[in-house]
């Protein structure tokens, strides 16, 4: 769907409220949000409620607004943010992309929801969509407030930082990274700014590139997903923060509040959750959407399974 007049990949519901809100993170990082609830919302009553963080690049405008507006269809309140450094969000310098901080950004979601008089504090949940998933299991794992949580397309962003695509790098090819990142700061150094690696096209190429490259091209590149601040390119020397941070470390300590993971039948991505669900402890559940791809999770509303995530947060919110 072609950019909305709003600025927003998707239409706005009838029957939906959307309030942009501004609130600080524990670093004092300003996080643009937008906050959905259903017009009818009873403010005299306390609702469950969910924060729910965009892919790895992505913005609150693409893929959080179009969950967040699911979601409170269904009867919750929803917050969709734009990491610290990035979308509207503050932070300098622009395009840092950082595990802790990323994890933070949903801490401060809760932070938020709890101050609002119509959530119950005891009834709030995460959902991380793509390269977001890794951070809000991150947030879980330290934050017990995050009552349950639940991945969709997921990405372990700082896992592939570290140990490679399918886990396959190398201890040579990590220090050979690990020497070019060196490197990359010296010429920061130098250039007084960090380095950004090329930005998505301005359309989508003839011929190539790699199948897996070309399917966040004709989300982020087509009409399909295509918003001017999602311009797919972080500060390079970013990647040490993720090489030492590595893969999920303490999955075992969000039990036993529950996760449940959503990946697709032909996601590319599909070994990330099946690895988090091999490695993490019970309540879990891993869910595999028939003939979804990677991307298919992000904006497809009738491939996503609303249904099943609106159940998984009445039954572990209460």
């Amino acid at each position: 769907m072609p950019l909305q007049p709003d600025g927003y990949t998707f239409e706005l519901s009838e029957n939906i409220k959307r309030t942009p809100v501004r609130y600080k993170n524990r670093y004092g990082i300003e996080i643009a949000a937008d906050l959905y609830t259903p017009k009818e919302l009873d403010e005299l009553t306390e609702h469950p409620a969910v924060v729910i963080g965009p892919p790895h690049g992505g913005v609150k405008e693409q893929g959080p607004g179009v969950y967040a507006q699911a979601m409170a269809q269904r009867g919750f309140v929803a917050l969709g943010f734009d990491p610290s450094y990035n979308g509207e969000s503050g932070g300098e310098p622009r395009r840092v992309t950082s595990p802790e901080i990323f994890a933070e950004d949903f801490s401060a979601g809760v932070d938020f929801l709890g101050t609002l008089p119509y959530v119950d504090r005891e009834k709030i949940g995460a959902i991380g969509i793509c390269g977001s998933g890794g951070f809000a299991l991150n947030a879980a794992q330290v934050d017990t407030r995050i009552k349950a949580v639940a991945t969709t397309a997921m990405y372990d962003i700082s896992g592939v930082a570290r140990e490679g695509w399918q886990n396959g790098m190398t201890n040579e090819e990590r220090r050979k990274v690990l020497d070019d990142l060196a490197t990359q700061r010296w010429n920061d150094v130098d250039a007084g700014e960090p380095e950004l690696p090329p930005t998505f096209p301005d359309s989508m190429p003839a011929e190539g590139p790699d199948p897996i490259t070309r399917e966040f091209f004709e989300y982020y590149v087509e009409n399909r997903g295509r918003h001017p601040r999602s311009t797919g390119a972080f500060t390079i020397t970013s990647g040490m923060a993720h090489i030492n941070h590595g893969r999920l470390a303490h999955l075992k300590d969000i039990s036993p509040r529950p996760i449940l993971l959503i990946t697709g039948e032909y996601a590319h991505s599909r070994y990330f959750s099946e690895d988090v669900y091999k490695d993490a402890n019970e309540p879990k559940e891993l869910c595999v959407v028939p003939g979804a791809r990677h991307i298919d999770l992000y904006d497809r509303t009738d491939m996503i399974p609303f249904d099943k995530l609106e159940t998984f947060f009445k039954d572990n919110l209460k």
